[in-house]
């Protein structure tokens, strides 16, 4: 008989099926904004809404040989975070008191945006090498959980 998954593992899952819609061409990333077991928003990393992606024009991080990392400035994506606190806020949403469900853990920029929106809880699959980052999140006494399977 086949067991059913768990909570964490059932949404990691869904941020997996979301980062199939990402548009970066150096890593693909789905988040997902949960309160009370029900998914919220959504979000993945690509280009603004309208946009063309890096996937049609080719990726200006890559092209100027800059290290994943730094100068997230000089990227036409959004962070899959930022998308779906965006697309909450768009259609009214308010993300106060919920987890986020991640394919890879915040960076400094999306973790202060998820200080700031209230969120309690982080769950991420992949690690990434930001020690402020998780400073910060601790600091603001956001528990951060990787996912093992």
């Amino acid at each position: 008989m086949e067991t059913r998954p768990s909570w964490d593992e059932y949404f990691i899952e869904v941020c997996e099926v979301v980062a199939r819609r990402a548009t970066c061409i150096r890593r693909r990333v789905g988040a997902i904004l949960v309160r009370d077991k029900r998914i919220l928003a959504t979000g993945y990393n690509g280009a603004p809404s309208g946009l063309p992606h890096c996937l049609d024009i080719g990726c200006l991080r890559q092209h100027q040989n800059i290290p994943s990392g730094q100068r997230h400035e000089m990227c036409r994506g959004l962070h899959a975070e930022q998308n779906a606190l965006v697309q909450a806020a768009r259609h009214g949403i308010s993300v106060k008191g919920a987890v986020l469900y991640t394919t890879l853990e915040p960076c400094v920029l999306c973790s202060k945006m998820l200080i700031n929106a209230g969120i309690e809880k982080i769950v991420f699959v992949e690690e990434y090498p930001d020690q402020l980052a998780r400073d910060m999140l601790a600091e603001a006494g956001i528990e951060t959980l990787k996912f093992v399977r």
